[in-house]
């Protein structure tokens, strides 16, 4: 059987339609019916080789979900944002109570939406669930955003499945093959693939798996009114990110442990660096079973004041302050810029995949205002057997 990084690179090759070794972009919004009476099918919209307009489906697209599905053995759906595969999923779980914590602005905004025109009930994901019926949702984030750190799914599936509510978790922080929820008791997972599944920072997609093919179906019938398919050059863009997918997440995941790793054991030689948050840093018992194979790129870190934290990107020469994550650059952001609701202390980091020494010295740099220091830490750093 293949390996993983063999099927992100060949997992959609029995789809292609031409022979390109790299598929090409498909530009057309309409295709031409079959000239055989025979392969005239009424409501083959779900097929993924038959194409007929590309709000449906698109060659690319379907592309992106048979690797996707080779990669992480689970159907998928492929939308044109993260926030559209949120949109997709509670549209059709259509709960009457959402359970959720810690998670995104821009799925808390739609739940928000969903409360103001149809009365859904928001609840707090560690509540008792006693408002939980059959058929409403628990929507769990972990790793967590912005912190990077861990929840334990198997916890939040027996509590969720007990009231017979689904469980969705968005992973987008842990992608394959760092987790796999759905080994834990997840129902549905969700991703945003603008970040790691696409790499470079220049798509938007995101990405729903679930159990069965029934379900990839009625939210493929969903997606077409919605209008949420992914575009063509979006789509060859995240096929051609597929192919080193597996390479850049365990170099991420690797260097953002080091560098985790270095910070917390040196963190009293910074006195304007109060916290650091990152699931390797946590104690807790399920995290080794959960999170096998690695920890995530992402971490955050909590200055002594506001504008400690504001000041601390402009000090940094590899890392761009900017909002986002999972490119092979490495970005730091004031977590204020883009949710208002995080402390003014806060600021996330985002692992790419520069050498783990330079980024060390990069952030070294801003953190420590002593030479001699600095120069030391630096020496300690090069020393490294990285």
């Amino acid at each position: 059987m293949s390996h993983f990084s063999t099927k992100s690179i060949h997992g959609g090759d029995h789809l292609k339609i031409t022979p390109d070794v790299i598929t090409p972009i498909h530009i057309s919004t309409t295709y031409s019916y079959s000239n055989n009476p025979d392969e005239l099918i009424p409501g083959s919209l779900t097929d993924p080789n038959t194409f007929v307009y590309s709000r449906e489906n698109h060659p690319n697209a379907a592309q992106i979900e048979a690797i996707v599905e080779s990669i992480t053995g689970y159907p998928c759906i492929v939308y044109n944002s993260g926030l559209s595969a949120f949109n997709g999923l509670i549209n059709y779980v259509n709960p009457k109570v959402l359970a959720i914590g810690q998670a995104y602005h821009g799925c808390h905004g739609i739940a928000d939406i969903w409360k103001r025109n149809f009365g859904l009930k928001k609840i707090s994901i560690d509540d008792e669930f006693t408002d939980l019926g059959s058929g409403d949702l628990v929507h769990l984030e972990t790793p967590i955003n912005p912190y990077g750190t861990y929840a334990d799914i198997s916890k939040y599936a027996e509590k969720a499945h007990s009231k017979g509510a689904i469980l969705s978790v968005d992973a987008t922080f842990a992608p394959p093959p760092l987790l796999n929820p759905f080994e834990f008791g997840a129902d549905i997972v969700l991703h945003s693939a603008t970040k790691f599944f696409g790499g470079h920072s220049d798509l938007l997609a995101g990405l729903l798996l679930v159990k069965n093919n029934e379900i990839k179906k009625k939210l493929l019938l969903d997606r077409l009114v919605l209008g949420t398919n992914i575009g063509n050059l979006e789509s060859a863009l995240l096929v051609r990110s597929l192919r080193t997918f597996e390479l850049r997440v365990a170099r991420q995941s690797k260097t953002a442990e080091i560098i985790v790793k270095f910070l917390n054991e040196n963190k009293s030689k910074f006195p304007n660096l109060d916290k650091i948050y990152h699931g390797s840093l946590q104690t807790d018992e399920f995290i080794q079973k959960q999170m096998p194979n690695g920890h995530t790129p992402v971490f955050g870190i909590e200055m002594i004041n506001e504008h400690t934290a504001k000041s601390f990107p402009s000090k940094l020469k590899l890392f761009h302050h900017a909002t986002s994550l999972g490119g092979a650059e490495s970005l730091i952001e004031w977590r204020a810029m883009s949710d208002n609701h995080i402390s003014k202390k806060f600021l996330r980091v985002s692992i790419g995949l520069e050498d783990p020494k330079d980024l060390l010295i990069d952030l070294i740099g801003g953190l420590e205002n002593n030479d001699d220091e600095k120069n030391s830490l630096v020496e300690e750093i090069n020393k490294l057997s990285i």
